[in-house]
């Protein structure tokens, strides 16, 4: 049969093809006793019908997928044929299932060669998907173990196909489909001299897996953000500038956003309203207003429903200035991420010292880290982040010229990349001549993917239009994170090489 000729179409199995699935299963297990009964077959196909796959050429039965519903704890530790199928050809399926079960694929000779067999595959595993279902898993036979078996363990066996230095029909084609082996089967089936008796305990977890909880305990799928530009201008007064934050979050909340970010020292025009003799007398004195502001925040926080990432602010913590962003919880709960990289300007001119803890954050919409500007441009950070799960990256920054956003645009997206998480970016635009260090702003907010199908093919979410204040709304879908991990062209996290590197975190307290 060649390609061309092939007119191919996925199907739920009938009574009616039991001759065919006959035929097929008496050709490929001639030597295990050939096809199940019909009334096993019609017992599956009456019990679980969507578990019945088959696939027609031309009104031909070419390829079947047979599969049954099992329980996870049970089927994921060892177990033999004879539990799923016993003596007189049985099947057990458990409706109550939470895992699926493969039990037979069966290809026509004549359409080998076809990947009509990870057609099969992608079938069930979007029936499990569909169905809420924690896994597949399936018993294994590895039929070319009786070649090796006088000088390979079926352990090591195993290990030589993984690493394809051995060929076997069923085990390459699991492991090529994404499935792991999760232990050795002994006496699986006893009569499968082929395979000495053993089989490969293989499973396949479905990432998007939601466990049967309440719905107020059920995490969100699609959070949106807004991404405050923020223009820098004089202020009057402290309830001045928390006027412009509340209208902020106001029009979040009305937009029922999930979390809305500020720049980095967006509450710097305060400075104006103090001693500029010098510059650390400046930023000291803005430290002044930050517990106010932060009580403020958090209130605004719980009213208007919505995490709030409060840029940064300076923090006195006795005589050290330290540059601090906090996560205000709409629970009323407040967090903090200290800024670790301290610019040449924000040492030399400010005297401010490094934070020593990185953290991922638990909140209603998921698992967010906040690093502050310069921090961006250390991967080690975000790479510990992932490390603890991180889905969105939040990203004050304060930039005055194009060239020093564009340190933290470029950085801010491989993060993104490398660590297969959003990235949020937020700066403020505007001029204050008055205010030292604050003569220039430029910035141009962001919402930053990783690169891969799932994504905006240039990974780029969403922007601002540059140098210009304004709400920068966007809706993130962490589901694409997981199958990303999962199944992505490339899995950054999932394949680096920890047994040649490493990154760790120090300070754990």
């Amino acid at each position: 049969m060649s390609i061309e000729e092939a007119r191919l179409e996925i199907c739920n199995l009938t009574g009616d093809h039991y001759p065919e699935i006959k035929q097929l299963m008496d050709a490929a297990y001639n030597e295990l006793g050939g096809a199940w009964p019909e009334h096993t077959i019609t017992y599956l196909i009456e019990e679980f019908p969507e578990g019945q796959i088959g696939i027609v050429d031309g009104g031909k039965l070419v390829g079947i997928a047979l599969s049954v519903q099992v329980d996870y704890a049970r089927f994921s530790n060892p177990h033999t044929y004879e539990d799923i199928v016993d003596s007189n050809d049985n099947v057990k399926n458990d409706l109550s299932g939470d895992a699926l079960y493969g039990l037979d694929v069966v290809i026509a000779s004549s359409h080998r060669g076809m990947r009509l067999g990870r057609r099969l595959y992608d079938a069930r595993k979007e029936l499990c998907r569909q169905y809420n279902l924690r896994a597949i898993l399936a018993g294994g036979r590895i039929p070319n173990y009786h070649q090796y078996s006088n000088e390979l363990s079926p352990d090591q066996y195993i290990t030589k196909v993984d690493r394809k230095e051995i060929y076997d029909p069923i085990l390459t084609f699991q492991l090529s489909n994404d499935f792991q082996v999760k232990r050795l089967l002994k006496k699986y089936l006893p009569e499968d001299q082929k395979s000495v008796g053993y089989a490969t305990l293989l499973e396949w977890n479905n990432i998007l897996f939601e466990p049967d909880i309440r719905v107020l305990e059920t995490s969100k799928n699609i959070v949106r953000v807004g991404a405050v530009q923020w223009q820098m201008r004089a202020v009057s007064s402290l309830d001045e500038l928390l006027a412009q934050v509340e209208f902020f979050v106001d029009t979040v909340s009305d937009y029922q956003s999930d979390f809305i970010i500020f720049p980095e020292f967006f509450n710097a025009p305060l400075m104006g309203l103090g001693d500029q003799s010098t510059q650390t007398l400046a930023i000291r004195y803005l430290a002044e207003y930050t517990e106010k502001i932060l009580e403020r925040m958090s209130q605004l926080a719980i009213e208007y429903n919505a995490n709030i990432i409060t840029g940064s602010m300076p923090l006195a913590d006795g005589d050290t200035i330290y540059n601090v962003s906090y996560l205000c919880h709409r629970s009323g709960k407040i967090d903090e991420q200290r800024k670790i990289h301290i610019t040449p300007h924000e040492e030399r001119d400010w005297v401010i010292q490094g934070g020593d803890k990185v953290s991922v954050f638990e909140t209603d919409a998921g698992k967010v880290g906040i690093l502050i500007c310069y921090d961006v441009e250390f991967p080690e950070l975000s790479r510990i982040m992932a490390q603890q799960g991180l889905e969105i990256l939040f990203v004050p920054f304060w930039t005055d010229t194009k060239n020093s956003y564009l340190r933290v645009r470029l950085c801010a997206h491989a993060r993104a990349i490398e660590n297969e998480c959003y990235v949020v970016i937020a700066g403020s635009v505007g001029n204050l001549p008055k205010v030292d260090s604050l003569d220039v702003q430029y910035s141009q907010s962001a919402v930053l993917t990783p690169s891969d199908f799932p994504f905006p093919h240039d990974a780029l979410l969403n922007e601002a239009t540059p140098n210009t204040e304004m709400l920068l709304f966007s809706d993130l879908d962490l589901s694409k994170l997981k199958v990303l991990h999962s199944e992505g062209s490339v899995r950054n996290l999932k394949d680096r090489r920890t047994d040649v590197y490493d990154v760790i975190l120090k300070n754990t307290q």
